[in-house]
């Protein structure tokens, strides 16, 4: 499936009630600019405008185009924790190890979705990534407080080798034994 860069055509605002996921359920879409950089400037609730999409999200998830992704529900990677920001990335890759490993970590034996976004308010770096490992933000990762739109489903993306998402598994699982697997949420 190719993914048109620019915005998505316009459908009609119909607001709808949240489910017990953190989705508002809506029709409505709208566009935002593309620009794109290669040079890392931090990205801030104050400076995000320079950060282009598109943006995906990956989930285990059935969603629809027009949902929207909430902030205020339960984690899909720590058992009953509630995460107070909704997090996406501008690569397909970092998309593929969300999806993956919210499916997995539910303990399904799917791949999950991955969903091209929208945000609808500021955003920051994901500083669970962001200069952690490496400096910047290579990951392309984010997080907001506002909701995320749901433009469409990206179906064809590749995902992980099982031997790579198991050491993926196995080295967060050794974290949480640690208790290194904390999230700054």
């Amino acid at each position: 499936m190719t993914i048109p860069i620019g915005p998505p055509e316009p459908l009609p605002e119909r607001r709808g009630d949240m489910d017990q996921i953190g989705v508002r359920r809506t029709t409505h879409t709208q566009g935002r600019a593309n620009v794109d950089t290669q040079e890392w400037t931090p990205v801030t609730f104050e400076n995000y405008d320079h950060v282009g999409g598109p943006f995906y999200h990956g989930t285990k998830s059935v969603l629809t185009p027009g949902d929207e992704l909430l902030p205020g529900f339960g984690s899909n990677f720590q058992e009953g924790r509630v995460s107070n920001n909704i997090y996406f990335t501008a690569l397909v890759d970092t998309a593929a190890w969300g999806a993956e490993l919210a499916t997995a970590l539910a303990g399904s034996e799917e791949r999950g979705r991955i969903y091209v976004v929208e945000p609808l308010g500021p955003f920051e770096d994901d500083p669970n990534v962001t200069n952690k490992r490496f400096p910047g933000n290579p990951t392309r990762s984010y997080r907001t407080r506002e909701p995320l739109r749901v433009v469409r489903e990206l179906e064809d993306w590749e995902g992980h080798s099982p031997e790579v998402l198991k050491g993926m598994l196995d080295h967060l699982a050794q974290l949480r034994e640690q208790g290194l697997d904390v999230i700054e949420d």
